[in-house]
């Protein structure tokens, strides 16, 4: 995301002479607004101002329940009468005679009045006057409101609030599947838009980098291994190696499971048994998992030898997993992960649990019975009979490191579905051990599952093999236009960003937290609300700006009121709607609310192209044109960017 600076939007006296040409003596601005950000606050502050007196209601009351609208025709702010609360009249009564009573304005047409709804269009000079200029002024930082995130709006010397997003998280030497992908995609959606709304922005990947598996690892390293695959594909390559020596693991495992039915046959029929008990004995002192188990236990205990090796898997595999998210525009500030929780933390955690009375045993294990709280919660192990500490000690420990580390105003966990029961057994095992202020502050994002997901080269195993294939199809689909592939100047790094594209927008077009179908051929279309549509649309934004040759300068200086054309004044309003689109995101966190306006704003930009044509037209008009389709490919490239999609400008 391109950093926000509040030089690169209008200042409140510039808008001021603006709105002094427009009519009005100075800027409306009510409470907790900021309308050199959100030129449409400068709107709802002035219909709060001539709503009051008409209406009898206190400003404050009026100005939070002026809605935007989801559809044009049905005008650009409502107002809902009956949430004025206002007793003895019927609301449609209300309305109309609001409707009657509403003065004249430079701004708003007069309200028309739907029922017990008030619609107030916007005049359209005045609307091309602000949007235009602050859009061309702002340029990357258009929509965005760095004040959002500040502790105190009123005073910048109090700091940004902080957020710390751990997302992706995958497990070192193991597939990077469905779950990771969504959690990748969607996380790093969130940490823009917090970053956008000026936020200070920790993005965390949490790995899964410890416990018995990664002796497993080192053993099978030893036999299987490779040092010049590790360093060619570190992850690809410890997968083989692991998927091999869990392979004679499990046959071990599953010998040793008949030797011990054979023995227990054996005791039944009451026949000796010390020849097979020893045999056993040896299997098991022998076995893949016992090794795998007495490894482990030096890493924990500090074997330099042991824990040199983890922790050069460990690194080749970080370096890899940035060279991938690097291709999604995704850098993280912290590579953390399981081996990173200090034992103390974890003992600390438990320490405190049983002083306060939170866990208790149970058949040898300690657990923490969470239906006193809430029936839904259940009881929760946080020790296992053996002493062994679980994914929820460990996440109890993370939480109160993070905090004391980075003294975060939140947190948020973006892990699927499945994990609903942990992260709120989590969050509710903090606040009873006396830490809200730790458990108030994090928030579990989740998501549903990717239904079919295979690469055509077999079932998918790493982020690298889909975006591969997907990456394969875009170019089958680029070549199917032989003209156009032979003007793109890269077409494999094109057909890979439009690839990329296609697989997030597939992702985040519907509610997170809704199930969908990998749907290769679907997504990869130039038709139809995809990722490759958007590209198309931002592309041919760039194309008219290069083949109408104006300068900046020119279109800064082209005169708005010549947009007159419905299909223009349309577009305008559409491009009003983006900073509050982005507000309105802020509280859903859902991505689909910046897609479908992205959708919306670019199915009107396609639809004026044979009305508003640039190039061929007057000078004055195509200036105007051209600032007009300026700034819609600018509002289409910051949502693009918001979303995490990198804009292409030719294919």
């Amino acid at each position: 995301m391109a950093s926000l600076k509040e030089s690169h939007v209008p200042t409140l006296d510039e808008l001021a002479l603006t709105l002094k040409d427009i009519g009005l003596s100075e800027v409306p601005q009510a409470p907790n607004t900021y309308p050199n950000f959100n030129p449409v606050d400068i709107y709802r502050s002035h219909l709060t101002d001539l709503l009051a007196p008409i209406t009898g209601v206190e400003p404050k009351i009026i100005y939070p329940v002026l809605q935007w609208t989801q559809t044009l025709d049905m005008g650009d702010i409502v107002l809902p009468v009956p949430a004025l609360r206002l007793k003895g009249k019927k609301p449609d009564t209300l309305a109309q005679e609001f409707g009657t009573k509403f003065p004249e304005s430079p701004l708003v047409e007069k309200p028309l009045v739907k029922g017990t709804y008030l619609q107030f269009f916007f005049k359209p000079q005045p609307l091309a006057r602000l949007i235009l200029p602050s859009i061309l002024k702002a340029g990357p930082s258009f929509g965005f409101n760095p004040k959002l995130g500040l502790r105190d709006p009123s005073d910048s010397s109090q700091g940004k609030k902080r957020i710390i997003v751990e997302f992706s998280s995958p497990n070192i030497a193991k597939p990077f599947h469905a779950g990771h992908l969504r959690s990748t995609i969607i996380g790093g959606f969130l940490a823009n838009l917090y970053e956008a709304a000026g936020w200070d922005v920790i993005r965390m990947n949490y790995l899964g980098d410890w416990g018995k598996q990664y002796g497993v690892l080192a053993l099978g390293f030893e036999r299987f291994g490779s040092e010049e695959e590790l360093l060619r594909n570190p992850i690809g390559h410890l997968y083989d190696v692991y998927v091999k020596i869990s392979a004679i693991a499990h046959e071990e495992n599953e010998k040793i499971k008949a030797k011990k039915e054979e023995i227990k046959a054996l005791q039944a029929n009451n026949e000796i048994i010390t020849e097979q008990e020893v045999e056993l004995q040896r299997m098991v002192d022998e076995s893949t998992d016992e090794a795998a188990r007495g490894y482990f236990k030096r890493m924990v205990d500090g074997d330099k030898d042991a824990v040199d090796i983890w922790k050069r898997f460990r690194d080749l595999s970080i370096e890899r997993y940035k060279q991938t998210y690097a291709r999604l525009n995704i850098q993280y500030d912290v590579y953390s992960g399981e081996s990173q929780v200090s034992d103390e933390s974890m003992e600390a955690a438990a320490t405190t649990m049983a002083e306060k009375g939170v866990s208790e045993d149970s058949e040898g294990a300690v657990i923490v019975d969470l239906t006193k709280i809430n029936k839904k919660l259940g009881k929760a192990v946080v020790k296992k009979k053996d002493g062994t500490s679980l994914y929820l000690t460990r996440d109890i420990g993370a939480a109160f490191e993070r905090y004391d580390k980075y003294k975060f105003d939140k947190m948020i966990y973006v892990v699927a579905s499945q994990q609903d029961l942990h992260l709120a057994q989590l969050f509710a095992i903090e606040g009873a051990m006396g830490r809200k202020d730790v458990a108030e502050k994090c928030q579990h994002i989740n998501f549903g599952m990717v239904l079919g997901m295979s690469t055509r080269k077999g079932t998918a195993k790493f982020l690298d093999d889909i975006l591969r294939d997907v990456g394969d199809k875009m170019h089958e689909v680029m070549r199917s236009n032989e003209e156009k592939y032979k003007q793109v100047e890269d077409p494999d790094r094109t057909a890979d960003t439009l690839g990329i594209s296609a697989v997030m927008v597939q992702d985040m077009k519907g509610k997170r937290i809704n199930n969908y179908e990998f749907d290769m051929d679907r997504m990869c279309s130039f038709e139809g609300d995809t990722g490759p549509y958007l590209q198309y649309a931002h592309a041919r934004l760039c194309s008219i700006t290069r083949k109408a040759n104006l300068s900046q300068e020119e279109i800064e200086s082209a005169d708005s009121s010549l947009l007159t054309e419905k299909h223009a004044v349309d577009l305008i309003r559409s491009l009003s709607q983006w900073p509050d689109v982005f507000i309105n995101t802020v509280k859903t966190q859902e991505p689909t609310t910046v897609l479908t306006y992205l959708f919306k704003m670019t199915h009107s930009v396609s639809s004026s192209y044979d009305h508003l044509q640039v190039v061929g037209s007057e000078p004055e008009l195509k200036k105007a044109r051209l600032a007009l389709y300026t700034c819609a490919r600018q509002v289409l490239n910051n949502g693009m960017r918001l979303l995490g999609l990198n804009p292409v400008e030719r294919m």
